[in-house]
């Protein structure tokens, strides 16, 4: 086991030439990224699950609620044992031999089985309700951390000038606020791959699971090689969009469509422009080329770097979602009931006007669900101030 652990903690691997593990051992002077204090990570994860239990059940549900929005699931299939058995232990999206081949035995016609099976299809669907709570947690979630580190990078060098992620690499001190932002980042992240196999199974499942995995692997991985503070940057950037999102589906099950549409709009555009132009253009620009100049390669400069390369390519995927998604509802004039494609500028302008006002009146329904929020904030912001305090530090 002993010979396991050093060949996997090769410090010809992770670190640059010339540097030990030992250089980078915690000292009265200063404090360095450490892999036991990963561990961390599980029981928050555990603990940031059960804060998401509590918080749908008396935060999100309730607003859900006094937005009219319904818990009452989808029309429940006829029980029938034969049809039953073919759904679970064969096949949920029977052929037309198969159909007919139940219609001979049960003396059914054929569209009625196939009513059966799309009404059951639908039972294992999650209402709307379970759906608004998901989306308003992660809403909430993404807002505060995206909050965060945005305050927190205003305050660094290497927002402003990304060499500073490099400048003295790896002798870069940990800052109780850097390792918090991480700690939370990692945390929530392996809440999402535990959480995401009870969650609401979406078509996107395998992507989903391959991009938590990828950004629990790469946190790990940067903060284990003292790359945070670009990790940091990657983190930001890529929380930015989030939210928008969530606040768009929270819209769209709340019937506010043309609030959901402009959400999605702008959650589209924010997607695009850093994901695959601020990003490439920016920090993998600092990775692989202010990092070759100022630092060199090493092995897992290399890995770490792929791992990036992987994200982009995951960016690339969903951006061309988007866009698919955002062209099928103009093609189907689903936008707002308009298609901005037919549209003179004045028609534009005033459909967008339309959207503003109707967005204000949403707003004003969703302003005691804000109140909530907004206090809700306050006090993650409070158990942060806590956290980092002095009597914490020593701790």
């Amino acid at each position: 086991m002993a010979g396991i652990l050093a060949w996997f903690w090769n410090e010809r691997f992770w670190l640059p030439h010339n540097v030990t593990w030992a250089d980078l051992k915690n000292t009265e002077e200063a404090t360095f990224p450490q892999a036991e204090d990963l561990y961390l990570a599980f029981p928050l994860a555990f603990c940031i699950f059960m804060v998401r239990l509590l918080f749908e059940r008396f935060v999100a549900k309730p607003c859900a609620i006094a937005l009219n929005i319904q818990a009452s699931g989808p029309q429940i299939a006829q029980p029938n044992a034969i049809l039953e058995k073919v759904f679970t232990a064969i096949t949920k999206h029977p052929d037309e031999k198969r159909l007919e081949g139940l219609s001979k035995q049960l003396d059914w016609d054929v569209r009625s089985i196939q009513r059966w099976f799309r009404q059951r299809r639908n039972q294992e669907k999650p209402s709307t309700l379970t759906r608004f709570c998901e989306s308003m947690w992660r809403f909430s979630f993404y807002l505060y951390v995206f909050t965060y580190g945005v305050r927190f990078l205003k305050k660094t060098p290497w927002l402003w000038n990304t060499r500073h992620c490099w400048y003295n690499y790896p002798y870069q001190p940990l800052t109780t606020d850097l390792h918090y932002y991480y700690i939370l980042e990692l945390s929530f992240y392996w809440s999402l791959m535990f959480s995401q196999f009870t969650d609401i199974k979406r078509k996107d499942f395998g992507i989903m699971f391959l991009h938590h995995l990828v950004s629990v692997f790469l946190i790990t991985f940067s903060y284990v090689n003292n790359m945070a503070r670009v990790g940091t940057l990657v983190l930001c950037l890529h929380d930015s969009a989030d939210a928008l999102l969530e606040a768009a589906k929270m819209a769209n099950y709340a019937k506010f469509q043309k609030m959901c549409d402009l959400l999605f709009v702008m959650f589209a555009m924010v997607f695009i422009t850093t994901r695959l132009g601020i990003f490439p253009l920016w920090v993998l620009n600092t990775t692989l080329f202010e990092s070759w100049e100022i630092v060199g390669p090493y092995p897992s400069w290399w890995v770490f770097n792929l791992l990036l390369l992987l994200i982009q390519g995951l960016n690339c995927f969903w951006s061309y979602l988007i866009v698919k998604i955002a062209c099928k509802a103009i093609s189907k004039g689903k936008a707002g009931k308009w298609n901005p494609l037919h549209v003179s500028l004045s028609q534009l302008s005033l459909h967008v006007l339309d959207a503003t006002l109707a967005c204000w009146r949403g707003t004003q329904k969703l302003l005691s669900m804000c109140i909530v929020l907004s206090n809700l904030l306050a006090l993650m912001e409070a158990l942060t101030e806590v956290w980092l305090s002095p009597a914490a530090k020593e701790y």
